[in-house]
């Protein structure tokens, strides 16, 4: 190319939300850029007018900067190589358009859409490649002056080379050779105008300097088409990496089904970005057998593309949930208070305004329950017995714990032992514990697991005197006495 600095891009089509595998695209370019010292591009390319969307546009801006995967040049940050939206380069294709036609590298088409069908039906029924059969390669003057009359609407196809070899050296796949006789004569400009992808692609590529085509391997059969433009533009050919398919947990492509598939879906469940880039980041690169956590600053470091495995990658649900309650258990507990507070608020549980108390509670709850949950939106369902006077009790739980002969006395001294805890602090509420314990003389866990079920409704949860603390006394008497009581008609019933 005519820079030595390596050039990255990413380049989507704004029909529809930005899912795994284009932030998995965007995230390995972005990589490559980064650890080469380079810079990373991002064009929008929405030429398909019909389909695209400013909703789009939105969505795909707005998880790149969730993902942290800022871009040098595109939208909102301009460049040398600009517009960074394809709709507004219609007049640079159409020029590199004409340079083909008058060079012969190109030719109209007036073939109409229903005729190309007909041809390929027939073409299917003898057994042949359904290949664009070059009916309008040669028109004469006249014979195209005939068919204008005619008011047909001209594409322009390029004239492809159907003898020989094209070769690809995939920085991932290796050397790749297409034979040219499988290869039709493209469309590259439609009859309204708007070029083809495998046309303002390569336009696009040349013009921003890209020294790197990163992208996926559903793009191996554009490549020789798209060298080829390249070579009859006297372009130089950059270099070409494919990255392997993701497929689900069942081995199929990756569709809804095996979770949520739009980035920003995943912000809404409560996955942090940090874990998601690094699962990302695994998904067909890998940089030990054993290394699975990285810094960002770490996968700058390390990746490369020699990495990158040609197979599929399996997307794991469990396993980014895994990851993702290992970056939670890291984060710092103000950060993770303004993480959850909006998701509480949400529910109800919370106040929309809050203040110093309620944050100074909302913070200590969290905490209490960062080792547990794995998704931010789990907070909801694992902290509202704290929020609530109403809580659901498990009935195996209960029937368990509750329904035995000494908890309700031993709930009624437990009670007076809590009520004179002063101030009412996890130090103080373990002393009152003990206390207890040695009263009724029984084990610890014979004391602690009844009223975790009688104040929580649950059988598991944080630690009991963490968790006690921040329901604060008023709850936890309450609902020892609301135990005392159910444990008592438990008892009557099964007696």
């Amino acid at each position: 190319m005519s820079t030595t600095q390596v050039r990255t891009r990413f380049a989507p089509s704004p029909t529809g939300y930005l899912h795994v595998g284009g932030a998995r695209t965007a995230l390995f370019n972005w990589l490559y850029a980064r650890h080469h010292g380079g810079t990373f591009v991002l064009r929008i390319e929405d030429t398909d007018l019909e389909r695209s969307t400013e909703e789009s546009v939105t969505g795909i801006l707005d998880g790149l900067s969730w993902l942290q995967l800022t871009w040098d040049e595109g939208p909102g940050q301009g460049g040398d190589f600009g517009p960074y939206f394809q709709s507004e380069r219609l007049d640079i294709y159409r020029e590199y358009v004409q340079e083909l036609l008058d060079g012969d590298k190109a030719y109209l088409c007036y073939c109409t859409p229903e005729e190309l069908k007909v041809r390929r039906e027939e073409a299917l029924a003898q057994g042949q490649d359904p290949k664009y059969d070059r009916r309008c390669a040669n028109l004469s003057a006249s014979q195209r002056r005939a068919l204008q009359d005619e008011g047909r609407e001209p594409v322009v196809r390029f004239r492809s080379s159907d003898v020989g070899t094209t070769e690809v050296n995939d920085l991932i796949r290796g050397q790749i050779t297409f034979d040219n006789e499988m290869l039709d004569d493209f469309v590259i400009l439609k009859s309204d105008g708007m070029p083809t992808y495998n046309f303002a692609v390569v336009i696009d590529d040349h013009l921003m300097q890209i020294t790197h085509v990163i992208r996926g391997d559903d793009h191996i059969s554009n490549t020789p088409r798209q060298i080829q433009v390249y070579e009859a533009l006297g372009f130089p050919v950059p270099e070409f990496a494919h990255l392997p398919m993701i497929l689900g947990s069942d081995k199929t492509r990756l569709s809804k089904r095996h979770g949520a598939t739009s980035v920003t879906e995943y912000r809404d469940d409560g996955f942090l970005p940090e874990a998601l880039v690094n699962y990302l980041a695994l998904l067909g690169w890998s940089y030990s057998a054993t290394d699975t956590l990285f810094t960002m600053e770490e996968l700058i470091e390390k990746f490369s593309l020699d990495r990158v495995s040609r197979n599929p990658a399996v997307f794991d649900m469990k396993k980014l949930e895994w990851m993702n309650g290992v970056y939670l258990r890291e984060v710092e507990p103000g950060r993770l208070t303004d993480m959850v507070m909006p998701r509480l608020q949400k529910e109800g549980l919370v106040p929309k305004t809050v203040d110093g108390a309620t944050r100074a509670r909302v913070k200590q709850i969290a905490v209490a329950l960062q080792t547990r949950i794995r998704t931010l939106d789990e907070i909801v369902p694992s902290s509202r017995y704290f929020f609530v006077d109403d809580i659901e009790y498990d009935p195996a739980a209960v029937e368990k714990f509750l329904y035995r002969d000494y908890v309700p006395d031993m709930f009624h001294v437990l009670h007076d032992e809590l009520a004179k805890a002063e101030p009412f602090t996890e130090t103080n509420i373990e002393k009152a514990f003990l206390a207890v314990q040695a009263k009724v003389d029984r084990k610890l866990g014979d004391v602690i697991q009844p009223v975790r079920v009688a104040v929580t409704g649950t059988r598991v949860s944080p630690g009991m005197y963490e968790v006690l603390a921040a329901l604060g006394k008023d709850r936890t008497l309450t609902r020892l006495k609301t135990g005392a009581q159910m444990a008592k008609k438990g008892l009557a019933i099964h007696s």
